[in-house]
Protein backbone atom coordinates (compact mmCIF):
# COMPACT_ATOMS: atom_id res chain seq x y z
CA UNK A 1 0.00 0.00 0.00
CA UNK A 2 1.56 3.59 -1.10
CA UNK A 3 -0.39 6.32 0.07
CA UNK A 4 1.11 9.41 -0.98
CA UNK A 5 0.08 12.94 0.54
CA UNK A 6 -1.79 15.19 -1.16
CA UNK A 7 -4.36 18.63 -0.45
CA UNK A 8 -6.71 15.96 0.69
CA UNK A 9 -4.47 14.65 3.65
CA UNK A 10 -4.94 15.30 7.13
CA UNK A 11 -3.21 14.57 10.23
CA UNK A 12 -4.65 14.21 13.72
CA UNK A 13 -3.02 14.62 16.72
CA UNK A 14 -4.60 12.00 19.14
CA UNK A 15 -4.55 12.74 22.90
CA UNK A 16 -2.20 9.53 23.26
CA UNK A 17 1.62 9.64 24.15
CA UNK A 18 3.29 12.33 21.63
CA UNK A 19 5.76 10.61 18.89
CA UNK A 20 9.60 10.48 19.57
CA UNK A 21 10.08 8.52 16.51
CA UNK A 22 11.28 10.68 13.13
CA UNK A 23 8.48 8.74 10.93
CA UNK A 24 5.01 10.27 12.99
CA UNK A 25 6.81 13.23 13.62
CA UNK A 26 8.33 13.76 9.87
CA UNK A 27 4.21 13.62 9.16
CA UNK A 28 3.74 16.46 11.62
CA UNK A 29 6.50 18.11 10.40
CA UNK A 30 5.62 18.08 6.36
CA UNK A 31 1.68 17.71 6.97
CA UNK A 32 -0.17 20.41 5.51
CA UNK A 33 -3.69 20.07 7.46
CA UNK A 34 -3.70 19.56 11.23
CA UNK A 35 -6.36 18.76 13.67
CA UNK A 36 -6.29 18.61 17.33
CA UNK A 37 -8.16 16.08 19.21
CA UNK A 38 -8.85 18.51 22.23
CA UNK A 39 -7.34 16.57 25.06
CA UNK A 40 -4.26 16.91 22.76
CA UNK A 41 -3.89 20.87 21.92
CA UNK A 42 -2.14 21.71 25.37
CA UNK A 43 0.42 19.41 24.83
CA UNK A 44 1.04 20.07 20.88
CA UNK A 45 0.53 23.74 21.08
CA UNK A 46 3.12 23.88 23.89
CA UNK A 47 5.39 22.33 22.16
CA UNK A 48 5.09 24.85 19.81
CA UNK A 49 2.38 22.92 17.48
CA UNK A 50 0.41 25.24 15.51
CA UNK A 51 -3.17 23.39 14.66
CA UNK A 52 -5.14 24.04 11.81
CA UNK A 53 -8.06 23.29 13.89
CA UNK A 54 -9.38 21.74 17.64
CA UNK A 55 -11.58 19.23 17.28
CA UNK A 56 -13.90 16.97 20.42
CA UNK A 57 -16.15 17.95 23.47
CA UNK A 58 -13.13 20.79 23.88
CA UNK A 59 -13.62 20.52 28.13
CA UNK A 60 -9.83 19.73 28.55
CA UNK A 61 -8.33 22.71 26.36
CA UNK A 62 -7.00 25.63 28.36
CA UNK A 63 -8.80 28.47 29.24
CA UNK A 64 -5.59 30.49 27.63
CA UNK A 65 -5.88 28.17 24.43
CA UNK A 66 -9.16 28.43 24.00
CA UNK A 67 -9.00 32.08 24.02
CA UNK A 68 -6.41 32.23 21.45
CA UNK A 69 -7.55 29.50 19.01
CA UNK A 70 -11.41 30.57 19.21
CA UNK A 71 -11.43 30.55 15.48
CA UNK A 72 -10.33 26.99 15.19
CA UNK A 73 -12.28 25.32 17.93
CA UNK A 74 -15.25 23.02 16.89
CA UNK A 75 -16.79 21.75 19.47
CA UNK A 76 -18.67 18.38 19.01
CA UNK A 77 -21.02 17.29 21.71
CA UNK A 78 -22.03 14.14 20.74
CA UNK A 79 -21.25 11.30 23.82
CA UNK A 80 -21.84 8.81 21.46
CA UNK A 81 -18.63 8.96 19.83
CA UNK A 82 -14.90 9.84 20.65
CA UNK A 83 -12.45 12.71 20.55
CA UNK A 84 -10.86 10.63 17.38
CA UNK A 85 -13.83 9.46 15.87
CA UNK A 86 -15.38 13.33 15.73
CA UNK A 87 -11.86 14.67 14.37
CA UNK A 88 -12.40 12.08 11.36
CA UNK A 89 -15.77 13.14 10.81
CA UNK A 90 -14.43 16.80 10.88
CA UNK A 91 -11.83 15.90 8.36
CA UNK A 92 -14.16 14.43 6.00
CA UNK A 93 -16.92 17.15 6.04
CA UNK A 94 -13.89 19.24 5.04
CA UNK A 95 -12.87 16.93 1.94
CA UNK A 96 -9.97 15.38 3.93
CA UNK A 97 -9.99 11.83 2.46
CA UNK A 98 -7.05 10.56 3.61
CA UNK A 99 -6.54 11.03 7.30
CA UNK A 100 -3.20 10.12 9.76
CA UNK A 101 -3.53 9.68 12.68
CA UNK A 102 -0.80 10.28 15.21
CA UNK A 103 -0.85 9.70 19.30
CA UNK A 104 -3.62 7.34 19.14
CA UNK A 105 -1.43 4.87 21.51
CA UNK A 106 0.82 5.01 24.45
CA UNK A 107 -1.10 5.56 27.39
CA UNK A 108 -3.78 3.88 28.72
CA UNK A 109 -4.26 0.35 26.95
CA UNK A 110 -8.17 0.71 27.42
CA UNK A 111 -7.89 3.56 24.94
CA UNK A 112 -5.03 2.50 22.84
CA UNK A 113 -7.15 -0.84 22.00
CA UNK A 114 -10.66 1.09 21.38
CA UNK A 115 -8.35 3.95 19.13
CA UNK A 116 -6.79 0.81 17.12
CA UNK A 117 -9.95 -0.98 16.70
CA UNK A 118 -11.68 2.31 15.44
CA UNK A 119 -9.88 2.33 12.01
CA UNK A 120 -12.03 -0.79 11.23
CA UNK A 121 -15.22 1.73 11.44
CA UNK A 122 -13.64 4.12 9.26
CA UNK A 123 -12.77 2.00 6.79
CA UNK A 124 -16.20 2.77 4.34
CA UNK A 125 -15.37 6.30 4.76
CA UNK A 126 -11.80 7.56 4.13
CA UNK A 127 -8.16 6.08 3.91
CA UNK A 128 -7.02 6.17 7.22
CA UNK A 129 -3.68 4.82 9.08
CA UNK A 130 -2.38 5.31 12.46
CA UNK A 131 1.43 6.17 13.02
CA UNK A 132 3.11 5.21 15.98
CA UNK A 133 6.20 5.30 17.31
CA UNK A 134 6.68 1.45 16.60
CA UNK A 135 4.95 1.40 13.12
CA UNK A 136 2.12 1.83 11.25
CA UNK A 137 -1.72 0.20 11.63
CA UNK A 138 -3.58 0.41 8.31
CA UNK A 139 -7.65 -1.09 8.06
CA UNK A 140 -8.42 -2.62 5.09
CA UNK A 141 -11.48 -5.13 3.87
CA UNK A 142 -10.57 -6.01 0.34
CA UNK A 143 -7.77 -7.94 -1.54
CA UNK A 144 -4.47 -5.26 -0.57
CA UNK A 145 -1.09 -5.10 -1.63
CA UNK A 146 1.31 -3.91 0.80
CA UNK A 147 4.87 -2.60 0.02
CA UNK A 148 7.97 -3.80 2.39
CA UNK A 149 10.88 -5.49 2.77
CA UNK A 150 12.49 -9.12 3.37
CA UNK A 151 11.86 -9.41 7.33
CA UNK A 152 9.23 -7.07 8.02
CA UNK A 153 7.10 -8.18 11.18
CA UNK A 154 3.79 -8.19 10.64
CA UNK A 155 0.44 -8.90 12.36
CA UNK A 156 -2.69 -8.92 10.89
CA UNK A 157 -5.90 -8.29 13.39
CA UNK A 158 -9.28 -9.51 12.35
CA UNK A 159 -12.22 -7.97 13.32
CA UNK A 160 -14.68 -10.37 11.57
CA UNK A 161 -15.00 -13.89 12.33
CA UNK A 162 -14.30 -14.49 8.46
CA UNK A 163 -11.65 -16.04 6.30
CA UNK A 164 -8.42 -14.75 5.19
CA UNK A 165 -5.77 -15.61 2.87
CA UNK A 166 -2.16 -14.13 2.52
CA UNK A 167 0.84 -14.36 0.40
CA UNK A 168 4.09 -13.81 0.61
CA UNK A 169 4.46 -14.20 4.64
CA UNK A 170 6.63 -16.36 6.95
CA UNK A 171 3.51 -18.23 8.22
CA UNK A 172 0.97 -17.95 5.39
CA UNK A 173 -2.76 -17.90 6.51
CA UNK A 174 -5.29 -19.63 3.53
CA UNK A 175 -8.72 -19.45 4.26
CA UNK A 176 -8.34 -19.32 7.84
CA UNK A 177 -10.78 -17.58 9.96
CA UNK A 178 -8.86 -15.97 12.89
CA UNK A 179 -10.79 -16.23 16.00
CA UNK A 180 -8.53 -14.21 18.38
CA UNK A 181 -6.20 -11.29 17.77
CA UNK A 182 -3.29 -13.05 19.14
CA UNK A 183 -3.91 -15.29 16.07
CA UNK A 184 -2.57 -13.35 13.44
CA UNK A 185 0.68 -11.77 15.43
CA UNK A 186 3.93 -11.95 14.84
CA UNK A 187 4.12 -13.02 11.38
CA UNK A 188 7.05 -11.75 8.83
CA UNK A 189 7.52 -10.39 5.18
CA UNK A 190 9.05 -12.68 2.84
CA UNK A 191 10.39 -9.21 0.49
CA UNK A 192 9.32 -6.13 -1.16
CA UNK A 193 5.82 -6.63 -0.85
CA UNK A 194 3.22 -8.82 0.46
CA UNK A 195 -0.74 -8.90 0.12
CA UNK A 196 -3.99 -10.46 1.97
CA UNK A 197 -7.35 -11.08 0.71
CA UNK A 198 -9.60 -10.25 3.01
CA UNK A 199 -13.57 -11.49 3.61
CA UNK A 200 -13.94 -9.06 6.29
CA UNK A 201 -12.47 -6.35 7.51
CA UNK A 202 -8.64 -6.48 9.09
CA UNK A 203 -6.39 -4.33 11.24
CA UNK A 204 -2.89 -4.58 9.25
CA UNK A 205 0.21 -3.54 11.78
CA UNK A 206 3.63 -3.42 10.11
CA UNK A 207 7.16 -2.68 12.28
CA UNK A 208 9.55 -0.39 11.52
CA UNK A 209 13.35 -1.85 10.93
Amino acid sequence: MNRSKSASTAVIIANGRFPKHPVPLSYIREAEYIVCCDGAANDFIARGGMPDAIVGDCDSISEENSIRFASIIHPNPDQETNDLTKSVLYCLENGKQQIIIIGGTGKREDHTLGNISLLADYIEVAEVMMVTDWGIFTSIDSKTEFRSHKGEQVSIFAIDPKELTTHNLKYEVDGRILTNWWQGTLNESLGDSFSIEPEGRLIVFQAYK
